[in-house]
């Protein structure tokens, strides 16, 4: 699947940046595929800039976008879609449209009210529900409006226990939360440590039973969020190197985990999880970070002759709604990121056994990102700060 590199790298550079504060959901592959669709249209001194963001020629980038989306499409749980909206004063160039793939297309009819109803109800039905509101505004001077969606769904291999976790100690401290918990053979294989940028991670892989995994990673205590999710995108990558928590020795400098000898009915080491159950959900203003995403001059004078030859276009909006949810059952998440454009410039007991036990438990804020596995495309990333509450 051609641009798995270049959509993980713009999610890891895009999780270094928001850094620290509350939790927080994004897509990287929301975002770049609309990035090359807008680079195929732009004047030079614009696509010099998404091409840097895009990390491929603004040539290639079209074409890969829809690969991307199209190989996304045809993962189990997974849903891409893409739109464009333009305004009968404005006519888009052909080849660029072609270039798009399959997409709604459709007219701004100049009622923004009416409008942004249009809209709002694509975004709700490309995902399922998940986003109910396309996340920019229609308005009377809007010539056109290009969006993705994304939706991500699967269910755990093997489900979590409900339980209640009172952490004793950090952010949550005193809390009773909605935990999850979950113990066996397999899960061990899963869990595993690693030096990174950020220090030592602990990671666990929860397996979905399609294509999808929800990686887990937890850092240390006073290592900033953006820091540990950029460290899970190097370990997607391969550029940190995991250590099996099987091979380890008890004890050691890894965050949350406990490793040692315990006695059991079955002659198997096993792995443990206590995690949390979490709804987190992001709007994230694109135009607030235009060196990361390349779009300083298209916000500026903009410049987009091969989408329009008629009428300079610029950018004016461009945001992303995202929504995930981890339960004892399985995780979904959803995004729709949108990009608006306006006039612009020219321009059973038995005998017991020793055997090993090691268990991760996430008491306190964690980075997540939910992975393609046969490809390891990051669908969805985030970080934990506000879990659910245990109902009483």
């Amino acid at each position: 699947m051609r641009g798995v590199e270049q959509v993980n790298a713009l999610g890891a550079r895009w999780a270094r940046e928001l850094g620290g504060g509350p939790g927080e959901v994004w897509t990287a592959l929301g975002v770049w595929p609309l990035l090359g669709m807008l680079a195929a249209g732009a004047d030079p001194h614009v696509r010099a800039e998404l091409e840097q963001a895009l990390g491929v020629p603004a040539g290639e980038a079209a074409e890969m976008a829809r690969e991307l989306l199209s190989a996304v499409r045809e993962v189990p749980g997974c849903g891409t879609a893409l739109g464009l909206w333009t305004a009968d004063a404005l006519t888009v160039e052909p080849g660029w449209a072609r270039s798009l793939g399959p997409a709604v297309l459709g007219r701004l009819s100049g009622d923004a009210g009416a409008d942004q109803r249009l809209l709002d109800h694509w975004a709700d039905t490309e995902t399922g529900g998940l986003i109910r509101h396309m996340p920019v505004k229609v308005k009377p001077e809007t010539l056109l409006v290009l969006a993705s969606a994304v939706s991500v769904r699967t269910r755990w291999e093997q489900e979590f226990k409900p339980a209640s976790l009172r952490p004793a100690a950090g952010p949550w401290e005193g809390r009773m939360l909605a935990g999850l918990t979950a113990e066996g053979p397999r899960l061990l294989r899963r869990l595993a440590v690693a030096e990174t940028s950020a220090g030592p991670v602990t990671e666990v892989r929860v397996q979905g039973d399609g294509e999808v995994d929800v990686h887990l990673v937890l850092g240390g205590a006073d290592v900033p969020s953006g820091s540990v999710t950029a460290a899970g995108f190097e370990l997607v990558a391969g550029t940190a190197k995991r250590l099996p928590v099987a091979g380890l020795a008890d004890g050691g400098p890894w965050p949350g985990l406990e490793i040692g000898p315990v006695e059991s009915t079955r002659a198997e080491d096993r792995g443990a999880l206590t995690t949390v159950a979490f709804k987190v959900g992001s709007t994230h203003d694109l135009l607030k970070r235009p060196g990361l995403f390349g779009l300083a001059a298209a916000a500026g004078r903009g410049g987009f002759g091969g989408i329009c030859r008629d009428t300079p276009l610029a950018v004016s909006e461009a945001k992303q709604a995202a929504v995930a949810e981890f339960s004892a059952v399985g995780f979904e998440a959803g995004a729709v990121t949108a990009i608006a454009m306006v006039r612009g410039m020219a321009m059973r007991p038995a005998a017991l056994h020793r055997v090993l036990r090691a268990e991760v438990r996430l008491d306190r804020p964690f980075a997540f990102l939910a992975v393609h596995r046969p490809t390891g495309l990051v669908l969805m990333s985030g970080w934990v700060t506000d879990p659910e509450e245990k109902s009483l």
